[in-house]
């Protein structure tokens, strides 16, 4: 008996590998383990939580800077979450 696959568009595989992103703990995603402790204390625990999150809410937790931010926003886009006002590298040609 052989098994036939059915094709999955590539918007279809997009928006599958954007909602396992959003599900990765921020440990995962690069964050230093000081970060992801002050992260954890404010109750953020995955990308997601992460992405409600305003600049004003996580510069209020405790020990959380600008740099700390910096480095929140860096990890973000190395997986391709980007600030508004940034916006994503050119595509390669």
């Amino acid at each position: 008996m052989s098994r036939t696959r059915i094709p999955i568009s590539q918007a279809e595989e997009q928006a599958r590998i954007k909602r396992e992103q959003l599900d990765l703990s921020t440990a995962e995603i690069g964050l230093t383990v000081r970060t992801t402790n002050c992260l954890e204390e404010k109750g953020i625990f995955t990308v997601r939580d992460l992405l409600k999150s305003t600049p004003k809410d996580l510069l209020s937790i405790s020990n959380f800077g600008e740099k700390t931010l910096e480095e929140v926003y860096a990890a973000l886009e190395k997986i391709g979450y980007y600030r508004p006002h940034r916006t994503e590298p050119p595509l390669p040609r």
